[in-house]
């Protein structure tokens, strides 16, 4: 399985094993569900925006017809 290796300076870790202690899993999995979400997240931003973008175009083109 591929893996990723992430820098983090000792301020983050430790906010990062801090707020990992507060569930129920590892560390790493703590990580890549952050991961994950954050990706999520960006993805759905991304894809909300286009249709409001394509919902104000559509009104400027009925405008402007």
């Amino acid at each position: 399985m591929p893996a990723l290796n992430v820098t983090f300076t000792d301020a983050e870790l430790e906010q990062l094993r801090a707020s990992a202690s507060g569930t129920e899993t590892s560390l790493k999995m703590f990580v890549h569900d952050a991961a994950l979400a954050a990706a999520n997240d960006r993805k759905r931003m991304i894809a909300q925006l286009a249709q409001e973008v394509a919902a104000t175009s559509a009104e400027l083109n009925a405008r402007l017809a």
